[in-house]
């Protein structure tokens, strides 16, 4: 079972930072998750659609020049980083899911990632791309059938994976408090891999892993980890 660092070690290091980023990989990390908004033509690491719980900010992301988001303190000194900085700092050959909070246009973002990967040297299409907004992410599936795309649900199930047929997903990614064992083998047999946001409880962990769930996101990798020996 996959072990995604949700926004990196984030119980350990500021959410959403490099630090936390490269924390997630020291504790053993399979891979990566983290969010974005797109500000200024530029993309952007952070969560939350105000400034105010994360770093010394105010506002709303999109709202923002990129040069007063780049002088903010994220945590412990840290900034609010560019989605370049995000996948330099990727070992090779890691799973990376990079949601998608706040989008200008399909168009201008999708540029811009290509951008970044061939800056990073990483393809662009063995990156995740995630999101709740599914007509985003048809859209993006439409400028580059390539792409390797996660459906992300929360309270609202894929009746049927109707929709998650249209988009061709790599991944349906559910939320903990609504996912079902029948749920996971409904999801796998129609050919998607199954990931659970956000696990930090080791009971949890067990349970998942004996449904045959593909992987899990988790602000503790380390406790995963050990759990999931």
């Amino acid at each position: 079972m996959f072990v995604l660092a949700h926004r990196g070690a984030s119980k350990a290091a500021p959410e959403n930072t490099l630090a936390a980023f490269r924390l997630g990989f020291e504790m053993g990390a399979h891979g990566l998750e983290f969010d974005t908004y797109q500000v200024d033509g530029e993309i952007v690491v952070i969560h939350d659609r105000w400034l105010n719980r994360t770093t010394n900010g105010s506002g709303r992301v999109v709202d923002q020049t990129l040069s007063y988001l780049r002088s903010l303190n994220a945590g412990n000194g840290e900034p609010i980083p560019l989605l370049v900085e995000a996948l330099q700092c990727l070992p090779e050959s890691t799973l990376c899911n990079v949601e998608i909070k706040g989008m200008t246009n399909p168009e201008s973002w999708l540029a811009r990632l290509l951008e970044c990967c061939d800056i990073a040297q990483i393809n662009p299409d063995s990156l995740l791309i995630s999101s709740f907004n599914h007509r985003w992410l048809l859209s993006l599936k439409q400028l580059r059938p390539t792409l390797k795309l996660g459906a992300l649900t929360a309270n609202i199930e894929l009746n049927s994976l109707r929709f998650a047929r249209e988009l061709a997903p790599w991944s349906v990614n559910y939320a903990l408090d609504t996912i079902e064992e029948t749920e996971v083998k409904r999801a796998q047999e129609a050919g998607y891999k199954v990931l659970v946001y956000t696990v930090d409880n080791p009971e949890d962990m067990l349970l998942l892993q004996s449904w045959g769930v593909d992987g899990i996101f988790t602000n503790k990798p380390d406790l995963a980890l050990a759990t999931l020996k």
